[in-house]
């Protein structure tokens, strides 16, 4: 076994799905793994444990929905109520990510990179998880000293 970190997961968590995303093992990067199409929380957050086990994940970076304006709404409470389950679950340790127009970011991205993003909701979702992840990424990467 090599000195690699363990990996990070992000999620971007919405009502129909949740976008998953994964690190790199040295933490510089993130990148959309899967989807889940959601059926129900019991299920959800197994489906949830299961990659970030599989991975060896040691923390779990959430997708918080807030407004404009930085208030919470709805949706923040149906996420945090999903990571507190999931916190119980894995035993890992969950971070929350400002989301706020990651969506259109990752509409952007794939459209730049020339996916069609209408019908494929689903890697938009899995685009949207790797920004929130990428952001956290980016702040928690210590500066380098040379």
């Amino acid at each position: 076994m090599s000195n690699a970190k363990p990996r990070i997961i992000g999620l971007d968590i919405g009502d129909r799905r949740i976008g998953v995303a994964i690190s790199d093992p040295l933490h510089l990067t993130a990148a959309g793994l899967e989807t889940i199409e959601r059926t129900n929380t019991k299920n959800d957050v197994q489906a949830v444990k299961n990659i970030a086990m599989r991975h060896g994940a040691v923390q779990i970076v959430v997708g918080l929905p807030q407004n404009m304006d930085g208030s919470m709404g709805e949706q923040s409470e149906k996420v945090k109520s999903f990571a507190k389950k999931l916190a119980r679950e894995t035993g890992l340790p969950i971070v929350y990510e400002d989301e706020r127009l990651t969506t259109i970011s990752a509409i952007r991205t794939l459209t730049i990179q020339g996916v069609k993003t209408g019908h494929n909701k689903a890697l938009v979702d899995q685009q949207a998880a790797a920004i929130i992840l990428q952001k956290f990424l980016d702040r928690d990467t210590p500066p380098s000293t040379a």
